[in-house]
């Protein structure tokens, strides 16, 4: 089995307050399309009232949030609504086009992370879709070394019950002491530290709170597992997330992602003629409890 060896670290810039009750910053910066395939942004989120993500649209992605703290009100125009809290996740494939909004609950402060991942041009207009992955009933593995919470993917025969469109390994670590993981060889991945310092791979390369570590870009056509070293002297948390990269054209602008700039007019002209649908009732302030 190969093992998974370090190319990059990255630090992120200092949380910059851009808006009352808003805070932001990157963890995953936009533009390497290439280089991180298939990921597309990650961005670490501050909110409290009057902040947070009122009414906006999506197409050509599936977003990825996770709530490391508080708690966060999310709707949609397809009806969906609901609250998560501490460690709950949300998967929401935009695809063919959503408008839906994500507030800090009334009374409350959220503190997210939300990962953009692409999709193949196959898949950019497949219906859109949320899948609420709670903290309560998602799979785990758990011995003396450390405990795996498994959000999508698979993990030594345990599968978790999250639908892919681009096949992606999402693990919550809480390390308690050395670790070999096991990651599909053919997947693109980093580690995201939460908490705590760490070692990734065969050199040790160490990293900290909010550093980001990704791994060496497997070549096409790739298969079966590698190993992915991880070591710590002391409690630490990470993610480590994997994806098949899938190798095309990105174009982007704003909330939308496609593969030609002839796509990316075409989105907002839908949007903009309400092909997207109506705004979203449920994520007005009045209705938040």
């Amino acid at each position: 089995m190969s093992q998974r060896t370090v190319r990059l670290v990255t630090t992120p810039p200092p949380p910059r307050e851009h808006s009352p009750g808003m805070a932001n910053r990157p963890l995953i910066a936009p533009g390497h399309w290439a280089d991180f395939d298939p990921f597309l942004v990650l961005m670490e989120d501050w909110m409290r009232e009057p902040g947070g993500f009122p009414d906006h649209p999506h197409r050509g992605i599936e977003t990825v949030t996770f709530v490391l703290d508080g708690e966060l009100h999310h709707a949609d125009n397809r009806g969906n609504s609901g609250v998560l809290t501490s460690d709950d996740v949300q998967w929401m494939t935009a695809g063919r086009g959503i408008i839906h909004a994500e507030l800090p609950n009334e009374g409350h402060h959220s503190h997210t992370l939300q990962l953009w991942l692409n999709l193949r041009s196959s898949r950019k207009m497949v219906e859109s879709g949320y899948q609420d992955l709670l903290a309560t009933s998602t799979r785990a593995v758990e011995d003396d070394r450390a405990r795996i919470r498994l959000i999508s993917g698979e993990l030594e025969g345990l599968a978790s019950s999250t639908l892919n469109h681009t096949p992606v390994q999402y693990l919550d670590l809480r390390l308690g002491g050395d670790l070999v993981l096991p990651v599909p060889a053919g997947h693109n991945g980093f580690v995201l530290v939460l908490d705590g310092d760490v070692q990734v791979g065969p050199d040790r390369a160490p990293a900290t709170s909010g550093q980001v570590v990704w791994l060496d870009f497997p070549p096409a056509g790739a298969t079966g597992t590698s190993s992915l070293q991880l070591r710590t002297s002391a409690p630490a948390r990470v993610l480590v997330v994997s994806g098949e990269p899938i190798r095309e054209q990105v174009v982007a602008y704003g909330p939308f992602v496609m593969n030609t700039e002839a796509e990316i007019v075409q989105a907002y002209q839908d949007f903009h003629s309400g092909k997207f649908g109506g705004p979203t009732p449920a994520a007005l302030a009045g209705s938040r409890s």
